[in-house]
């Protein structure tokens, strides 16, 4: 996949998709946040993904909201999705937090 026809962007799909959590979960820089979500909204496709990983992500505060992962498995995690990140988007990932917050609807 690259680019999306006629998308003025720069950013590819598979790099828009293997960054999606990243920016699901604000890890990305606000330059990197911005090119993104520009390519997100001009490229349907990437788009619906997003949405489809956005209600996941909700889905999953919902479910698991007051709940805390172990520690260990918090590390399994961010090595794997650094993993998956630089696997899939040439992307290295120099650090990753992640921060859980319960959200009331």
């Amino acid at each position: 996949m690259t680019a999306c026809e006629g998308a003025e962007d720069k950013v590819k799909c598979e790099e828009a998709l293997s960054e999606i959590f990243l920016l699901l979960d604000k890890e990305c820089s606000p330059t990197r946040d911005a090119e993104l979500r520009k390519h997100i909204e001009d490229c349907p496709p990437c788009l619906e993904e997003y949405g489809i990983d956005e209600q996941l992500k909700q889905l999953l505060a919902r479910k698991c909201g007051g709940d805390h992962a172990p520690d260990d498995l918090k590390t399994r995690l961010r090595a794997s999705i650094r993993q998956t990140v630089e696997s899939r988007g040439g992307v290295t990932v120099e650090r990753t937090e992640i921060s859980i917050e319960q959200r009331v609807e």
